[in-house]
């Protein structure tokens, strides 16, 4: 006789166990998908921040700040995907995929570097926001000479500052002597305001070792330069070439002073009340619309110039922006034509990466364009030759 073996009885208490293990399964399943959907969303309504109109639509600007993150939770996705060898993989990757320009104008890829023709006639352009060259700063001098010894070794042919700042009647902090003599020139263009009680400007300003024929302001329509937020030009001759040179400084968020900033000054017992994000937002808004008017009222002001021109400055925008978009429509990134990497430009305590920029004529080209290691300012000084 044979005995058969005898079933293994499954009790009641492991069937609801062996249940429920498989419903918070499908339950986890569900919101990773559901997350994965709202992160691909948020990602594709970010390629869009470029084309809409901050003044006709105030939430999509707001989003075109949320790429990075919405860019790096979609490759989070499809490696989860990869892992479980599931078919949601074609979600994040789609979407990721479609992006590709936009990925290009935040992060460049250039596998070799433009050659210079040994008879082309360059002309070295930087920008740098300055921060008052450190003049709040506690070890301020030394932040100023720092920044007047960077200037001295990168030895520009155009140099374009924001946040300039003079104080004639202090031998100490009489910059625009400084930058004379470290340029050999005795000549500039700016538009600052002058603070008659303190003896100092505060604005933009344009050097050239080469002449400087004609000159001029843009000044930003319908919009009042609340934040000494100026756009200046200068026509620059060297040889038989005439070019025009902008240095602008579109509207800033400002805020660092208010909602970030005065964090540092909490001590431990502190909670940070200060902060206050309705107003932080308020200013966001405000900054998006007023640099979509900005930006608008210099472009036109490009496309009017009888000369190849060279736009550089501090834009306070990222590539993914509707302020970044219109150049880019217009002018050659000279970051993309001749570099490499994200090349973040902002190193205040926001994240901002690259804010300032070089824009050239599409008649123009760019290379070195380089992009300073050493942190004196909130922003890193960029550079490039133009020929």
């Amino acid at each position: 006789m044979t005995l058969l073996p005898k079933k293994r009885r499954t009790s009641f208490l492991t069937k609801v166990k062996m249940g429920d293990t498989e419903k918070i399964r499908s339950y986890t399943m569900h919101i990773v998908i559901g997350i994965n959907i709202l992160f691909t969303l948020l990602l594709l309504l970010s390629y869009t921040a470029p084309y809409i109109n901050p003044g006709s639509n105030s939430i999509i600007p707001f989003i075109g700040l949320t790429y990075p993150i919405a860019l790096i939770m979609n490759f989070v996705f499809i490696m989860i995907w990869v892992f479980l060898k599931s078919k949601w993989i074609f979600l994040s990757l789609s979407i990721v995929l479609l992006g590709i320009p936009f990925h290009l104008k935040v992060f460049s890829i250039n596998l070799t570097e433009n050659t210079i023709p040994a008879n082309a006639n360059t002309l070295k352009v930087m920008s740098y926001n300055v921060r008052l060259f450190g003049y709040y700063d506690e070890n301020s001098s030394k932040t100023k000479n720092s920044i007047l010894n960077y200037i001295r070794t990168e030895d520009p042919d155009v140099l374009c500052l924001q946040e300039y700042f003079n104080k004639s009647v202090s031998q100490e902090f009489n910059t625009l002597e400084s930058i004379y003599n470290i340029m050999s020139i005795r000549t500039h263009h700016e538009k600052s305001k002058y603070f008659p009680n303190k003896g100092t400007r505060y604005g933009i300003s344009l050097f050239s070792k080469y002449p400087i024929v004609n000159k001029g302001v843009v000044h930003h329509n319908g919009t009042k330069n609340e934040n000494l937020n100026y756009c200046i030009f200068a026509d620059i001759v060297k040889k038989q070439d005439t070019i025009r040179v902008y240095n602008v400084h579109f509207q800033s968020i400002k805020l660092e002073t208010d909602e970030y900033v005065r964090q540092t000054s909490m001590t431990s017992d502190d909670k940070p009340k200060s902060i206050k994000y309705k107003s932080a937002i308020s200013k966001l808004n405000k900054a998006f619309k007023i640099r979509s008017i900005q930006s608008a009222t210099v472009k036109n002001h490009i496309v009017k110039s009888p000369y190849k021109s060279v736009i550089c400055g501090d834009f306070n925008d990222t590539p993914m922006s509707y302020t970044y978009q219109i150049f880019d429509n217009e002018l050659i990134d000279a970051f993309r034509n001749s570099s490499s990497g994200f090349g973040t430009t902002y190193s205040g305590y926001l994240p901002a990466g690259r804010i300032d920029y070089i824009f050239h004529s599409k008649s123009l080209k760019s290379a070195k364009f380089s992009i300073q290691k050493e942190k004196l300012s909130d922003h890193f000084a960029i550079s490039c030759i133009i020929f």
